[in-house]
């Protein structure tokens, strides 16, 4: 595992023993329809997050979505580390090795968000969602790798929207990435979601 990212992005790189299905009311169905739907809808994202780590660490930065297939995650100063998913993989830049790391989409957890369509099923399974007052909260796994890692995303309800996610990691680590100001009608320049390592004009 490289260090935590968000979503968390390390995770996201990495979700990769057989789940078991939670079972699922009428309700729950539902909902997940719901769900699917909305993360469907959702085209062109800009966020702001702040990212919790159980040890207390705190991240901020900016989040740029654009579905189908390209992300881009930049940390605020002094952090210069980002992550870029460009439509076939992901990019992460560690600033303090001067190192990159590139990861198949396909097999990565940003898969799962990015793709088009967004499915609660087939590869990923849900293992659990549970019902608030005004939140939703659906945990997955990958289908056939369950040991791997969890995600969990929380949405709130009356309307539906992205609020939280969180990540355990295989050694039952939590990172927690919570989503302000967030935007759905972003406008994105395409050199955005290209990856140019900062060093490489030193190369």
């Amino acid at each position: 595992m490289k260090k935590i990212l968000p979503l968390s992005l390390s995770m996201l790189l990495l979700w990769g023993a057989v789940a078991l299905a939670a079972p699922l009311s009428t309700r729950d169905q539902s909902d997940l329809t719901r769900i699917e739907t909305y993360l469907n809808g959702l085209k062109n994202v800009s966020a702001r997050f702040l990212q919790v780590d159980d040890a207390g660490g705190l991240m901020h930065g900016s989040l740029s979505i654009a579905r189908p297939g390209k992300m881009r995650v930049t940390y605020d100063a002094p952090n210069k580390d980002f992550i870029i998913a460009d439509g076939s993989f992901v990019h992460i830049w560690n600033d303090d090795l001067k190192s990159q790391t590139n990861v198949e989409q396909g097999s990565s957890l940003a898969e799962f968000i990015l793709r088009d369509p967004v499915r609660l099923g087939g590869d990923v399974t849900v293992t659990q969602i549970k019902h608030f007052p005004a939140k939703i909260e659906i945990t997955l796994v990958q289908a056939t790798d369950s040991a791997a890692g969890s995600l969990t995303l929380v949405f709130e309800d009356s309307p539906l929207r992205l609020r939280q996610w969180r990540v355990v990691d295989p050694q039952g680590q939590t990172t927690g990435v919570n989503l302000e100001n967030m935007r759905e009608d972003a406008s994105f320049r395409p050199s955005e979601f290209v990856f140019v390592p900062p060093n490489f004009a030193k190369n």
